[in-house]
């Protein structure tokens, strides 16, 4: 049973329903009376922000692509609407939608900036790990705490001072959210990487939760991390004619939520994910916007939709050479 006012399921003891049918994380956020609005700052706060990076170094700010609608548009905007000089970054563990990486080389030679494209095996031995010990951890965590540290290395190695992700409001966690709908993923995410990951001679210094990698990454490496769409008010009219018309963006035949773009495994953590737990990262996300007022809760109910079998997972994690993990 979901909670009839957003899209999350009652996991005791971390997310409960009442009589009523309405989640805990919804009554809190009731009281709390913030966000209506459904903006996390004005726009005038990212235009501080950029300013004091605009033109401190070749690039001005390194930008988290994708491939997808959010971190594209980002890119778009950094480029367009506030003139700075976008490094684009790409990290590929293997994994990659190929309609995605078409979608960034599209971008990237419009706009006319450069594009660093960084592939790696690292992560397909952590995945494999996580598929045979059958962890509850979601694959999307670890990947996560990977990427987010690859990311910050190389805005240091190339001296650029700002890092831009495509994160939607529905995935800013601010001091007075209780990040309840995430405990359980995250305590089960340090519990493989303490217990078994770091066990691993490869992986034995694997970061156990985003909080420690940044941690770590703070005390060398001098960076804020923004995204633009915690700023504005997306028009999904003008985003679509921008994206398709202007950067030739194509969503992908496979999706998940539906009408966006995110890698292979993504799939694979979604599904086990909903095993698990019953919802998946994407749900906290969704009933974060729907709270805010940014998306109603049949649109969510919609896009979150599972269309995919396990025969299509299978097929993903068969390049892991892992065995029969179900």
């Amino acid at each position: 049973m979901l909670c009839r006012k957003c899209v999350l399921p009652e996991n005791k003891p971390d997310i409960t329903l009442n009589t009523d049918g309405v989640c805990n994380i919804c009554l809190g956020f009731q009281k709390k009376g913030t966000g209506q609005c459904g903006q996390v700052f004005p726009e005038s706060e990212v235009i501080k922000i950029l300013n004091k990076y605009k033109g401190s170094s070749k690039h001005d700010c390194l930008v988290m692509c994708s491939g997808g609608k959010d971190s594209t548009l980002s890119l778009y905007y950094m480029k367009k609407r506030y003139k700075m000089n976008p490094l684009a970054f790409t990290f590929d563990h293997g994994f990659e939608n190929e309609e995605a990486l078409e979608n960034i080389r599209n971008a990237v030679d419009i706009l006319g900036v450069d594009w660093l494209y960084y592939k790696s095996d690292f992560m397909k031995g952590i995945f494999a790990e996580m598929l045979k010990s059958q962890t509850k951890a979601p694959l999307c965590h670890a990947c996560a705490i990977w990427y987010l540290g690859l990311t910050l290395e190389t805005a240091k190695q190339q001296a650029t001072p700002l890092i831009v992700a495509g994160w939607t409001k529905g995935q800013f966690i601010g001091e007075g959210d209780s990040g309840l709908e995430y405990r359980a993923m995250s305590r089960a995410t340090e519990d493989f990487v303490k217990n078994h990951l770091r066990k691993i001679p490869p992986y034995k210094d694997f970061p156990a939760s985003i909080r420690e990698a940044l941690k770590r990454a703070r005390r060398k490496i001098k960076a804020e991390i923004i995204s633009p769409h915690w700023f504005l008010r997306d028009d999904p009219a003008e985003v679509e004619r921008i994206l398709e018309r202007e950067l030739h963006w194509q969503s992908p035949k496979s999706s998940y939520p539906r009408g966006s773009t995110n890698c292979l495994m993504n799939f694979v953590s979604v599904y086990l994910s909903m095993k698990n737990y019953g919802y998946s990262h994407y749900h906290i996300e969704m009933s974060k916007l729907i709270r805010m007022g940014e998306l109603s809760r049949q649109e969510a109910l919609k896009m979150l939709e599972i269309d995919f079998n396990e025969d299509f997972i299978s097929g993903i994690t068969g390049r892991l050479n892992c065995g029969d993990w179900q």
